[in-house]
């Protein structure tokens, strides 16, 4: 079952309800442990104190137009940013995760960008004029991890990248250019960029030791450019149980972030931790996405749950055979 949710307007929190006409009582036999199996989808843009997570698909970043996801500030004449990118999911060879200096948020706008992919190398690509046919450089075997740079001096962009973020050399490739001309107004956007390289198909890539230079503005806000991206914000999954007499127990998946799990995996419920409800009369259970104790506004996304039951075994994966 799919479970959609919106926590961006009150009460911000999310669920599917499942009610009895007749109170079911869940303390026959050895039973002991409510079991839901679920996945979430991909993160679509986490900030820690230590870097950025940020999931995207999109046909690539390259031709004539891009469809990517960007986290972006401003940048006000002459800068540079560094980033270390730790990992990217090999959606693709050519799947790509970076550091980007852009015009404008539209899908043929002109920018510069290094980046790190799966299986393809370091490169340094940009468009020179809008809505025309990208160029690129690319230095083969050197995969994430990876630290890469762009530094803007006027109009002349300069790739780097480095293994330990200390000792940096240019993106090197036979005769081609490490640096290009890209004319672009003084305000531009800067930051981190990721795509799959293949449509509909979402690629993960986490970044860490993020640093900016020059008259950077604002905090981190992030664009889908070109297509619509796909991801699901970080929020607590939960269960809740409500017996025949009204009372209700909440009890939470231990990881914040649940609804980032993209694996299919059994999630088992001890039912003593059902304080304050009997659990030989119940007549709702709840599934849901969101803080239902104390909601706030958060954000959106999908999950999936499946195979709901109550057993005294060891959980299993969803499409394995049940123990007996």
């Amino acid at each position: 079952m799919p479970l959609d949710y919106n926590n961006i307007n009150s009460p911000w929190y999310s669920e599917a309800e499942r009610s009895w006409a007749t109170a079911q009582d869940w303390t026959f036999g050895d039973v002991n442990t409510l079991i839901v199996h679920f996945r979430g989808e991909v993160p679509d843009y986490i900030e820690t104190a230590g870097g950025i997570t940020m999931s995207a698909a999109g046909t690539d970043i390259w031709g004539t137009t891009d469809e990517f996801r960007y986290a972006w500030k401003r940048l006000n004449g002459d800068g540079s940013i560094i980033a270390r990118v730790d990992s990217i999911t090999n959606t693709n060879v050519w799947a790509k995760a970076g550091v980007m200096i852009r015009e404008t948020l539209e899908g043929g706008s002109r920018h510069a960008m290094v980046v790190a992919t799966p299986a393809s190398g370091v490169a340094f690509q940009r468009r020179l004029v809008n809505n025309d046919t990208s160029i690129g450089t690319t230095e083969p075997g050197i995969m994430a991890p990876r630290w890469v740079k762009l530094t803007r001096s006027g109009n002349t962009f300069t790739a780097q990248h480095s293994a330990d973020g200390v000792t940096w050399g240019d993106v090197i490739h036979t005769t081609s250019p490490t640096s290009d001309t890209v004319v672009m107004g003084s305000s531009v956007y800067i930051g981190l960029a990721v795509t799959s390289h293949t449509t509909g198909v979402g690629c993960t890539a986490e970044f860490s030791e993020i640093q900016t230079t020059g008259n950077v503005t604002g905090q981190w806000q992030v664009a889908e450019v070109g297509v619509e991206q796909p991801g699901n914000s970080p929020e607590s999954f939960y269960v809740a149980i409500e017996d025949s007499a009204g009372n209700v127990a909440v009890v939470p998946h231990p990881d914040p972030a649940a609804t980032t799990l993209t694996d299919w995996q059994p999630w088992p419920i001890d039912l003593g931790r059902l304080t304050g409800v009997n659990v030989g009369s119940v007549k709702k259970l709840y599934i849901g996405a969101g803080d239902r104790d104390n909601p706030s506004p958060d954000g959106t996304g999908r999950v999936y749950i499946d195979d709901i039951r109550i057993s005294d075994c060891v959980p299993v994966e969803p499409n394995e055979p049940a123990m007996p």
